[in-house]
């Protein structure tokens, strides 16, 4: 058995980190849909609010902190819908709204405590109890199940709200459902990654999976595969490396991002190479075009001049020079 599985609190941490990084890159997609990236982190701060709250009054802080998300994120798409205020000032008001109310209730809170707060802050995965896995399990697997049986309709409010509007979708009610799971899965995720850095588990996978998928189920599939990679990853080397998990998940995201963009640019200079587009090509190609037709792989190309032009949807790709 490899040294990290030998210790309860490591398997806790794992099975912590396997959960967010399964069920953050669910949601975060939508929100890079919406354009809403940020949201994770206005989520945060005022679930800091919730968490000093909970301490304070001998309460569980991830319950308080889960009501004060919840509240925070359906304030805030009532706000947009409803009112005049678009939606980043909207942000804006829950980010500085939620700091506010974070610091006030903080200096209230005795000093012993602060180390509590500190790792909800800044992420304190090698903590997590039991019971704390207990409530990590339910949350993401109501996360789960309600991505997954809404998956199409919030693919759709997300991607175009006037359309899914006049196509009959509730689409208030679908962005309050998504503000709703954003603020679940901020406080599942906050012990694992941190309030501060919350956003990142759900937003830099997408960016990752962007680079190479082709199209929604594809890009879901390979944002959890980069969010787990992460999470669990970031966990394992931080034990090693003696560093800060919740930093450390984070960083190892970005890096398989950065990673990921380069080769998807690499293999994109390469194809783009090899598939170059006959330029100013009024000729129509096909049979009895009077050009010869060259079978090639599992299409036609036809000879034009010293070039073979194949066709492809509506232009014709330059394939190799005829050498004479």
């Amino acid at each position: 058995m490899p040294e990290i599985l030998s210790y309860d609190f490591m398997r806790n941490a794992l099975l912590a980190a396997l959960l967010v990084g399964a069920v953050a890159p669910m949601v975060g997609i939508f929100l890079v849909q919406r354009r809403l990236s940020l949201i994770g982190d206005g989520l945060g701060h005022v679930a800091l609010a919730g968490v000093a709250v909970g301490v304070l009054t001998d309460n569980l802080p991830i319950i308080t902190a889960l009501i004060a998300a919840v509240l925070a994120g359906v304030a805030v798409e009532v706000i947009r819908a409803r009112g005049r205020t678009s939606g980043d000032i909207a942000l804006a008001v829950m980010f500085y709204g939620g700091i506010a109310a974070g610091v006030v209730v903080i200096n209230k809170v005795d000093g012993s405590q602060s180390s509590n707060l500190t790792g909800y802050l800044f992420g304190a995965i090698t903590t997590t109890s039991t019971g704390d896995l207990v409530v990590f399990g339910v949350l993401s697997a109501v996360i789960l199940g309600v991505t997954l049986v809404l998956r199409q309709r919030l693919f759709a409010a997300a991607g175009d709200e006037e359309f899914a509007r006049a196509s009959g979708l509730p689409v208030m009610a679908l962005n309050i459902t998504l503000s709703v799971l954003t603020a679940v899965t901020v406080v599942v995720s906050m012990r694992v990654v941190g309030l501060l850095l919350i956003s990142a588990l759900m937003i830099v996978p997408n960016a990752a999976a962007q680079e190479v998928a082709r199209s929604f189920r594809s890009a879901t599939v390979w944002a959890v595969g980069f969010g787990i990679l992460s999470s669990v990853g970031g966990v394992v080397t931080s034990f090693y490396a003696d560093t800060a998990a919740g930093g450390t998940i984070v960083l190892l995201a970005i890096g398989l991002f950065l990673l990921v963009a380069a080769v998807s640019a690499l293999v994109a200079a390469a194809t783009a190479h090899r598939h170059r587009v006959a330029e100013r090509h009024p000729h129509e190609h096909g049979p009895g075009c009077g050009h010869e037709a060259i079978p090639h792989d599992d299409h036609v190309d036809y000879l034009h001049g010293d070039h073979r032009h194949a066709p492809h949807g509506s232009h014709y790709d330059e394939h190799e020079q005829v050498k004479p």
